[in-house]
């Protein structure tokens, strides 16, 4: 028998997780006669609702849920890295609570992995349901990742992937402080089969993600895997001084040939705020750089754990 460890990262599911546990009870047989077991890990990310009791309720009556609970929330990306270093299954997988991961395609997954696939990932082919301009700001979000970095970023992929232990250590051994796990996945390589499926909405509760949370988030996964912006930067600063030069010897050479006096006080300031500007954006690029840097070199834990309310 091989183990599947079922990663499930919450905060405030309270009303989801006994929703999603009942719907994995329906595939769960299909799992038990190709030889597969499964064990539930829980990661409570700080939740301020029921959630810890709710997953307490299903640890009374099934052994196999595990609950690991933070001591405030760290974030989702912290979830999953607590629940990699939580697992002991052969096989593992993320799923979200709200059931946008159906688990009934965990059996077409493990096809995949029968296949020699590594890991079987899972992308949306539509965004319905979802607002138009989050919607655009995510297709453009993944052309622009696929353009400037050198890492696999696919259009409407999910966190929903079922991976083999080799996957699943080499994950652990980068234990970076500033996570982009959409990047980490590709970075690491390994043979991946994609697997395609309709959007799903929620089954209970509201999503965590607003808008500039997913703006915030976008900029970690091309901070984190993309050195284009501080090279963008570079040629910028490269063209205005260039400019500048090209102006100085034309207004020079104006002023010797032509005795034209030198005016436009009014443009000028206009010309001194835009570059001003660009100025301090591209030190803006760079200061993103370098709080990275300076949150790596603290090596602060990824997570704490609540130890009274883990089991």
């Amino acid at each position: 028998m091989s183990l599947l460890s079922v990663i499930v990262p919450c905060l405030n599911e309270e009303e989801s997780v006994p929703l999603f546990y009942d719907e994995y009870l329906k595939v769960d047989p299909v799992l038990k006669e190709r030889g597969v077991e499964t064990e539930f890990i829980f990661v409570d990310d700080g939740s301020t609702d029921g959630t810890v009791d709710a997953v307490r309720a299903l640890k009374d009556k099934d052994e196999r849920v595990h609950l690991v609970s933070f001591s405030r929330n760290f974030g989702k990306e912290s979830a999953l890295y607590a629940g990699l270093q939580n697992s002991r299954g052969d096989l593992v997988v993320f799923m979200d609570a709200d059931l946008q991961d159906p688990p009934s395609l965990l059996p077409e997954m493990l096809d995949g992995i029968d296949e020699g696939f590594d890991s079987v990932a899972t992308r949306r082919v539509n965004r319905k349901g979802e607002p138009p301009i989050r919607s655009l700001f995510a297709r453009a979000f993944y052309r622009l990742m696929r353009r400037i970095s050198n890492v696999e970023m696919m259009d409407g992929a999910r966190d929903y992937r079922l991976m083999s232990r080799q996957m699943v250590n080499a994950i652990l051994e980068m234990s970076e402080y500033n996570r982009f796990t959409k990047g980490i996945f590709g970075w690491i390589g390994f043979k991946t089969k994609w697997l395609e499926y309709e959007n799903v909405n929620r089954v209970a509760g509201e999503t965590k993600w607003s808008f500039w949370k997913l703006v915030r988030y976008s900029i970690e996964g091309i901070t984190a895997f993309s050195t284009a912006p501080l090279t963008i930067s570079s040629v910028v600063g490269l063209f205005f001084f260039a400019f500048a030069f090209i102006m100085i010897v034309f207004i020079i050479v104006r002023k010797l040939i032509f005795g034209d006096p030198v005016s436009g006080w009014p443009s000028l300031v206009c010309i001194i705020l835009f570059i001003s500007g660009v100025q301090f954006f591209c030190t803006g690029i760079l200061g993103q750089y370098l709080a990275k840097t300076y949150m790596e070199v603290k090596n602060r834990p990824i997570y704490i754990k609540n130890e009274k309310n883990c089991f």
